[in-house]
């Protein structure tokens, strides 16, 4: 493999890696039990 393939299998994984913490980050419970709280706090204003 030359220098040109080994970059771009290690942009692709690093990519890869982030779109999977971004994940993660978006699916946790503490990350979910926030966004429910904005959600109910919009619906009580009206």
């Amino acid at each position: 493999m030359d220098l040109g393939s080994l970059l771009y299998l290690g942009v692709t994984f690093g990519l890869f890696v982030i779109f999977v913490l971004i994940v993660m980050r978006t699916y946790s419970r503490k990350r979910k039990d926030e966004g429910e709280i904005a959600k109910y706090r919009m619906l009580d204003d009206d």
